[in-house]
């Protein structure tokens, strides 16, 4: 089954990236530039120059997903970040806004309940 959802990883690769590039070289560069293990089940999300065309790769069990998405008008905005990184973590809410165009910059989270686990004494 194809799906994403919000109990993923999502890394954002910070460089533009040549669209060309298919899993093994989207592997490679999550390898190399983001020292990470591109079957770790992580979902690398990575952008064009134009930031109008992007590839998320995702490993499923025993095989890459690649899904791809290009913008006939407009651009996606990516959240500011300091230019030495190499990516940036983003959670689910973030990625469903930066595909669908909402800008994720000046976005201001309400404060929600969380419960709080506490250890059990033994």
């Amino acid at each position: 089954m194809f799906s994403l959802s919000s109990s993923l990883r999502f890394r954002l690769y910070a460089h533009p990236v040549d669209m060309r590039k298919s899993f093994d070289g989207l592997s490679n560069l999550v390898s190399n530039g983001l020292s990470s293990s591109p079957t770790d089940g992580s979902v690398y999300i990575f952008i064009n120059k134009p930031r109008n065309r992007a590839k998320l790769l995702h490993w499923q069990a025993g095989g890459f997903v690649l899904y791809y998405k290009r913008l006939e008008q407009g651009s996606f905005e990516l959240p500011s970040y300091d230019g030495t990184v190499d990516g940036l973590v983003l959670d689910y809410s973030q990625l469903v806004l930066l595909i669908d165009g909402v800008s994720i910059t000046n976005i201001h989270r309400r404060k929600r309940y969380k419960e709080i686990q506490k250890s059990m004494p033994v």
